[in-house]
């Protein structure tokens, strides 16, 4: 009461002016997508494909092994999917008998590293690719996988230098990418979402494990 209506004109000019901001957004929204989806997809045009070197690894204390091109998909990371998560398993076998596994097609999976129980780290898919380890998607997309020789309800496979060469190597990527040391980014493949695995066990420290990242994280290259 006592407030004077606004002209329908004036109705229909706001209306216009929302419409072709809200137009402009939707334009300016699909855009952006369009060009994420072809940073994304650049590299399968026909000719074009990001430099690579065979034999090459990204970790300096690594010996490459590769892995069977069905078990992991070709990226451009970070460039088309950011990488902020690193994911812990256990191999359920032998170094060897993962090895094998991930060289296997009809495996359909198989993690960026390995590392044996005497701290011997192998790299089989370039951090740059899709590995296809964590059971989803989107993890995959976003994160390094890193297998440890054993079996989860061995606490005796987890050796003194299984451990130690693994928090260097997950400190060095989490130092590549400006992941952040902590539980939510560090985490096991039982707490990847719908997964149905359980590495790497009850029996993994993980106030030792990311006690030995911190330190390696600050520790000089």
């Amino acid at each position: 009461m006592g407030q004077r209506k606004a002209p329908k004109d004036g109705d229909r000019k706001v209306g216009r002016r929302a419409l072709l901001i809200g137009g402009a957004a939707a334009a300016a929204g699909t855009a952006l997508l369009a060009r994420d989806e072809l940073a994304r997809l650049w590299w399968r045009a026909p000719g074009v494909e990001k430099p690579r070197k065979e034999g090459e690894v990204d970790y300096a204390g690594a010996r490459w092994v590769a892995a069977s091109d069905a078990n992991w998909r070709r990226a451009d990371r970070p460039d088309d999917y950011g990488v902020d998560m690193v994911i812990v398993h256990v191999t359920q076998g032998s170094f060897d008998s993962a090895v094998k596994a991930f060289q296997d097609p009809a495996h359909k999976a198989a993690t960026h590293y390995i590392v044996r129980q005497d701290g011997h780290v192998t790299q089989m898919i370039r951090e740059l690719d899709v590995a296809y380890h964590a059971g989803n998607r989107d993890y995959n997309e976003r994160s390094i996988g890193i297998e440890h020789e054993g079996f989860v309800d061995r606490p005796q496979d987890l050796t003194d230098e299984m451990y130690e060469a693994s928090a260097r190597l997950t400190a060095r990527i989490c130092a590549r990418y400006g992941i952040p040391v902590d539980r939510e980014h560090v985490i096991g493949h039982v707490e990847v979402p719908g997964t149905d695995h359980t590495d790497p066990g009850p029996h993994w420290d993980w106030d030792r494990y990311m006690r030995l990242v911190r330190q390696a994280r600050t520790a000089p290259a």
